[in-house]
């Protein structure tokens, strides 16, 4: 079963894809701002829960592996004990020496077996929560990087456009200014070009 951040990255894909070309571009999309941006928020808000999970998960192996080792303590305890037993017999001395020994033996690789497997599946899942935490935020990374760069580009033709108008803007006023000093200098000279009554 997947996680809510693995549909919510398979919505944001699906979404990329539906979304259609600028004009006279393969690469560059047309995204509504709100609609991704509200993917975006659901996200960041599910990452937090996701990594929460994997804690509890890797604090429950860590209780397991505790657990482990109390067994296997009780196990050596118990063996010491049936050892102390025998031995308190005298006329069973050495074969409960090497009883018990056997005990100890049988006690301790089987206390190791525990703890082992223990070992073994508390850095399995912890490995495993690591890698997939790591997936979810390169999926992450790189739809915002791509946000990133699609905000950029729109920002860079919009200061061209703006740069344009502006341009236009200025050759207009110089054109104005040519035509007022022009128009100056024609009433000058039908002034002095007037008779004198």
């Amino acid at each position: 079963m997947s996680s809510r951040i693995e549909q919510l990255i398979g919505e944001i894909e699906d979404y990329i894809d539906s979304c259609k070309y600028q004009p006279l571009s393969n690469t560059k999309i047309l995204v509504n701002k709100e609609e991704m941006e509200e993917l975006l928020v659901e996200l960041r808000l599910r990452v937090p829960e996701e990594i929460k999970k994997y804690q509890k998960i890797i604090s429950q192996q860590e209780a397991i592996l505790q657990d482990a080792k109390v067994q296997a303590d009780g196990m050596l305890k118990d063996a010491k004990a049936q050892t102390e037993e025998m031995i308190s017999d005298n006329e069973v001395m050495q074969q409960a020496y090497l009883r018990a020994n056997e005990l100890v033996q049988q006690a301790q690789a089987q206390a190791d077996l525990i703890v082992n497997n223990a070992v073994a599946d508390a850095n399995n899942i912890r490995s495993n929560a690591i890698k997939y935490t790591d997936e979810m935020l390169a999926s992450l990374e790189t739809i915002v990087s791509h946000s990133m760069g699609e905000a950029q580009s729109r920002f860079n033709a919009l200061l061209s456009s703006l740069q344009n108008s502006c341009d236009i803007i200025t050759s207009n006023r110089r054109e104005l200014s040519k035509s007022f000093v022009q128009q100056g200098e024609n009433t000058a000279e039908g002034a002095a070009q007037e008779p004198v009554q």
